[in-house]
C-alpha cells in the first residue's frame, strides 16, 4: 500500500485519500446523507434509552433510569397475576384427593397442564421431554414400575424420592456381589447367563444356565422372587419382560452384579408444593403406563 498527496481522480473529479494499492487509488467518497441521519439517530436513541431505562452497571447497583422500570418487575408483575387467575383451581388442586382429581374432567385437565410444565421444569432432563427415559433413568410410557404405577405410588415416589436423603424415601439397592467379593467371577457370569434366560434371550456359547440358576436361588431370589418376577416393596426388577434399565447385555449384568445398582431420584416434596406434586403424579400416569388404583 502506498501514501501519496492526495489529488483529483481525473475520471471522476473526485478527491483521492492519498491511498494506493497496486496503481489503484481510493476515492475520498462522503457517506450517503441518510446514512448519517439514520447512524446521528441512533445515537441520540442510545443516550436516551441510557437516561430512560436501566443501563449502566454501578460498583453495587445499576442506573435504575428515569422511568424506574425493569424487566424483572414486569415477569413478577406477569406471574402475580397468572398466580391470582389460577388461584381457585389451584385452591381446588390443593384440597382434592387424587381420586377426586381423576374423576373431575376440568380439575384433571388443569393438573396435566401443570402437571406437564413442572415435568418440563423438573423432571425431563432425566427422564426426557416425552417420558421415555434413557439408560438407568426409568421410561414412564411402558407399564413397567419398580416401584408401583398407581397414582399414589407415583405420587409417593416423587414426593420422598429413591434412596434420597428423605427419611421416608424408597429404599433398597443391589449388592455389589463382585466388588465386596461375596460372589467369584465364575459364579456372577453364570449368574448373568440364567438371567438373561429368564427373558428368553439366547444364550451365549458356553453359557452356565444350570449354575447360574442355583446362584440366582441362594442370592437373587429373596429379592427377585424365586420366578425372577421382582419385588416393589424393595425396588426389585422383573427380570422376565424384556424390559432393561441399563441393557441386557451379559456385560452389562456382569457390570452391575459385580458392582451394584442403587440410583438416586430427589424428593421433591421438599422442593415443589403439594398441589405441583398431585398435578406431577396426574401427569406422569397418564403417559400410558398407569396403572389403575
Amino acid at each position: 500500500m502506498a501514501h501519496d498527496k492526495p489529488r483529483v481522480d481525473a475520471a471522476t473529479g473526485t478527491t483521492t485519500t492519498g491511498h494506493e494499492w497496486d496503481g489503484i487509488s481510493e476515492l475520498n467518497t462522503p457517506l450517503p446523507r441518510w446514512w448519517l441521519w439514520v447512524f446521528y439517530a441512533c445515537i441520540v436513541w442510545a443516550v436516551g434509552y441510557w437516561l430512560v431505562y436501566p443501563s449502566w452497571p454501578l460498583v453495587s447497583s445499576y442506573t435504575k433510569g428515569m422511568f424506574g422500570w425493569q424487566s424483572r418487575d414486569a415477569i413478577v408483575a406477569d406471574l402475580a397475576g397468572l398466580k391470582v387467575l389460577r388461584g381457585p383451581m389451584t385452591e381446588k388442586l390443593a384440597n382434592a384427593s387424587l381420586a377426586d382429581i381423576s374423576g373431575d374432567p376440568s380439575l384433571l385437565e388443569f393438573a396435566r397442564a401443570q402437571g406437564k410444565t413442572a415435568f418440563a421444569d423438573n423432571c425431563a432432563p432425566c427422564h426426557g421431554a416425552g417420558g421415555a427415559g434413557a439408560k438407568g433413568y426409568p421410561n414412564l410410557n411402558d407399564d413397567d414400575w419398580l416401584w408401583g404405577g398407581k397414582l399414589t405410588d407415583i405420587a409417593t415416589t416423587i414426593t420422598h424420592g429413591i434412596r434420597s436423603a428423605d427419611p421416608d424415601a424408597r429404599t433398597g439397592s443391589m449388592p455389589a456381589f463382585g466388588r465386596d467379593n461375596m460372589l467369584p467371577k465364575a459364579d456372577i457370569a453364570a449368574a448373568a447367563d440364567y438371567v438373561r434366560s429368564l427373558a428368553g434371550l439366547p444364550a451365549d456359547k458356553g453359557a452356565q444356565i444350570d449354575k447360574g440358576k442355583q446362584v440366582f436361588a441362594d442370592n437373587c431370589a429373596v429379592c427377585h422372587g424365586e420366578d425372577g418376577k421382582g419385588n416393589r416393596e424393595l425396588g426389585a426388577p422383573n427380570l422376565t419382560d424384556r424390559i432393561w434399565l441399563y441393557g441386557s447385555d451379559k456385560a452389562v449384568i456382569v457390570e452391575g452384579l459385580t458392582n451394584g445398582r442403587g440410583a438416586v431420584m430427589p424428593n421433591w416434596g421438599g422442593r415443589l408444593d403439594a398441589s405441583t406434586v398431585k398435578a406431577l403424579a396426574v401427569y406422569v400416569h397418564t403417559f400410558g403406563g398407569g396403572e389403575k388404583e
